[in-house]
């Protein structure tokens, strides 16, 4: 974040006040985004990795949860969008969640057959 100075204490602080004298957060540098991204995508990845065979099928129904919120989020930001390349990213976004969710179900329901019991000759159906 970037720090300012603080007009009325003279310290530093990552908040400024607006015309009312209220504060507001001021916006965080591209730099830090994508540092945080990096540092996101690389914890993410160590922690994914760790995770046992059989924890991976509830990992992905939880994964299939937040990415059902997402397409959600999407679906309802489009509405107040103004714009054609607001509306164009909205669109990609909600087809990659859209494909994410279902494809996560696919396999998520794919690996759950591979728990059930295999049915005997004798057995009906």
């Amino acid at each position: 974040m970037v720090a300012r100075e603080n007009p009325r204490s003279g310290s530093q602080s990552d908040r400024q006040t607006g015309p009312a004298g209220e504060w507001r957060w001021l916006p965080v540098s591209l730099l830090t985004e994508l540092a945080i991204l990096v540092l996101a995508a690389f914890i993410g990845f160590e922690v994914i990795s760790k995770v046992p065979n059989t924890l991976h099928t509830p990992l992905m129904s939880g994964t299939n949860a937040i990415h059902g919120i997402v397409v959600l989020g999407g679906i309802l930001l489009i509405g107040p969008a103004h714009g054609v390349i607001p509306d164009v990213l909205l669109v990609i976004a909600i087809a990659f969640g859209t494909i994410n969710v279902v494809g996560g179900f696919l396999v998520t329901d794919r690996m759950l057959e591979m728990f059930k019991g295999r049915k005997k000759e004798g057995d009906e159906p």
